[in-house]
């Protein structure tokens, strides 16, 4: 198969694209794309999964990441960890056994850089493009369409996927070279580490000294103290609800990659540190599946 050029997305349409990992974000993500017309086929590891979204969108179903691939121009991946993303893109049912030449893998897994690297190693000796393409937004930015994808990889294959994730994303951005995308996601939940358990001790603070935080966030909110996470779980977190799709298990992974990666590269990141030992404490209160905003449920403990 030729490669595709940002151009031809203009002139062709639909592309056929495939999609492997149906959890809370790939499953909208695969969505969008599907609504905006192109030719779906999905993979998840529980087929039911696959079905339901067959069931939603369209498109078809594959039994194995190789069958999902094939013919695709585009594959598109959300899965859990280094090791999951290993076993969709290796091997003999792996996707990159499925995958012709001039075409592009784009993996939106949050995973380590370095696995991305090796990744893009080994597709570039097939003549396939890998883009290492985290995103940011939580279960709501992919189900809105509103996700921010952070970028590593070659100019020419991101000029070429980047209109595609679009149609999931209100922010596609190239950073550097392959492992950019993933480091650059670090850089974000070590800054949302600090901003949620600065957020959690001032509500608590306040709710200790009598004051009706809703009035105080709304005041603050509109000075040097803003943020997305005051604005959008300050009130549930007053409220104590914590079912909004990121999950304590979840960053606790990501805080685990920055940690590794920290090691590697001699930053220091305390505080990070400190705040994923918090987040340890919300996992044995049982708050595994609590979004991250329950931070400031270890604070409320008797």
């Amino acid at each position: 198969m030729s490669s595709i050029n940002a151009r031809d997305y203009e002139a062709q349409s639909p592309l056929r694209v495939a999609f492997l990992g149906l959890g809370v974000m790939g499953f909208p993500m695969a969505g969008h794309l599907a609504k905006a017309g192109h030719e779906v086929t999905v993979y998840n590891r529980s087929p039911g999964k696959a079905a339901a979204w067959v069931a939603e969108f369209g498109g078809q179903s594959a039994p194995t990441p190789r069958a999902a691939a094939e013919g695709a121009q585009i594959v598109f991946c959300c899965v859990g960890n280094d090791d999951d993303l290993r076993s969709v893109v290796l091997g003999e049912q792996g996707a990159l056994s499925g995958m012709s030449a001039g075409s592009i893998f784009v993996d939106h897994t949050t995973a380590s850089a370095q696995v991305a690297r090796e990744l893009f190693a080994i597709a570039a000796e097939q003549g396939i493009g890998f883009v290492d393409a985290p995103v940011s937004g939580g279960q709501a930015g992919a189900q809105n369409g509103k996700l921010t994808v952070m970028c590593g990889g070659t100019a020419e294959h991101f000029n070429t996927m980047r209109p595609l994730a679009m149609h999931f994303a209100q922010a596609v951005t190239l950073l550097g070279e392959s492992g950019a995308g993933q480091l650059s996601k670090m850089v974000n939940q070590i800054c949302i580490a600090g901003l949620v358990q600065a957020l959690s001790e001032g509500i608590a603070f306040g709710q200790a000294a009598g004051l009706d935080m809703a009035q105080v966030l709304d005041v603050i909110d509109k000075g040097a103290a803003q943020s997305w996470q005051m604005e959008n779980r300050g009130s549930t977190m007053i409220e104590g609800r914590f079912d909004f799709g990121f999950a304590v298990d979840w960053m606790r992974k990501d805080l685990g990659l920055v940690l590794d990666e920290a090691k590697r590269n001699g930053s220091r990141v305390p505080v990070t540190a400190l705040v994923d030992q918090f987040y340890a404490d919300v996992q044995q209160m049982g708050g595994q599946r609590w979004d991250t905003s329950s931070l400031i449920q270890r604070l409320r403990k008797s």
